[in-house]
């Protein structure tokens, strides 16, 4: 993508009006925090420009932050539709679309939002059929580039890439329908809350793998009690979920990074692509509740 960009007029007065050149699309504020950051470090050292749009921020502040153009943002659907249907931000020169996580942003509602977001470039930038490769032998072409990743393909993601993936390239990791061998899995149906409780509590005692975990809840509304049990268990504690403003979700990721705290409560917002230094133990529980 940033070879890509390279090969683009620069954005100066005449055209930073216009748009990005490359939009990379994720299903959550964290994640694409994340990879604003990690895509930060490569583009500034180029000269280019990225910008995040998510929620949790005001509107003005983000318009503000694409005063004088970005090559690159960075967005969850839901806010970047909304910037898009206020005409406070046109796609009008983007050629090059990411789509991570495209199964979670799915399943989080977003496919019509997704839609109209890509409806909304111009067709001139997509590749003719009997056009050359992308990068032919003789001469750069520029024709639009659509990635699309995601770790299952449900009717929805597969309907994404029949109509906006031209003769995509699969790429499996492991066998289709297989549980990775590297990870265990164990599953207990636990009846009443005291024997979950305490269930938790002895997994946790007795467990042994270094900090951090993740103990992933159903409902926002069960994590902060399952906090408790937690701390009961006599382990350090942060919960994240939608409830929390952004600047709290922000510390609960940092606390968990930083090594503050041993455990991290949350629902399935942390569920993908979330990084953390050292990896996190392989442990988890699912609260059915």
């Amino acid at each position: 993508m940033l070879d890509y960009i390279g090969h683009l007029p620069p954005l100066d007065d005449e055209n930073r009006h216009r748009g990005p050149y490359a939009l990379i699309l994720a299903p959550t504020r964290e994640l694409a925090q994340q990879i604003e950051s990690e895509t930060a470090k490569f583009a500034a050292r180029l000269g280019y420009t990225s910008v995040s749009i998510i929620g949790g921020r005001s509107v003005e502040e983000q318009q503000f932050a694409l005063r004088d153009g970005a090559e690159i943002i960075i967005a969850t659907p839901g806010r970047l539709k909304d910037m898009i249907d206020k005409s406070m931000i046109v796609m009008s020169q983007c050629r090059y679309v990411v789509m991570d996580e495209a199964d979670r942003m799915v399943d989080l509602g977003f496919e019509i939002d997704l839609n109209l977001i890509l409806d909304s470039m111009p067709a001139t930038f997509i590749k003719p059929d009997d056009n050359e490769a992308l990068f032919g032998t003789n001469e750069w072409k520029g024709w639009r580039v659509t990635t699309l990743f995601s770790a299952t393909m449900p009717p929805a993601v597969q309907r994404l890439s029949l109509k906006y993936l031209r003769k995509p390239a699969t790429v499996t990791i492991g066998n289709a329908g297989e549980v990775v061998d590297t990870v265990e899995q164990r599953v207990e149906f636990i009846h009443g809350e005291e024997k979950k409780k305490n269930r938790l509590i002895e997994i946790l005692r007795t467990i042994g793998l270094p900090p951090p975990m993740i103990v992933f809840v159903n409902q926002k509304k069960t994590a902060e009690m399952v906090a408790k049990y937690v701390q009961q268990s006599g382990k350090s504690v942060i919960t994240l979920h939608s409830d929390k403003s952004q600047a709290q979700r922000e510390e609960a990721l940092q606390s968990v990074r930083d090594g503050y705290s041993e455990v991290m409560v949350a629902t399935d917002i942390a569920g993908r692509g979330i990084d953390i230094s050292d990896g996190m133990s392989p442990f988890s529980v699912r609260e059915l509740g």
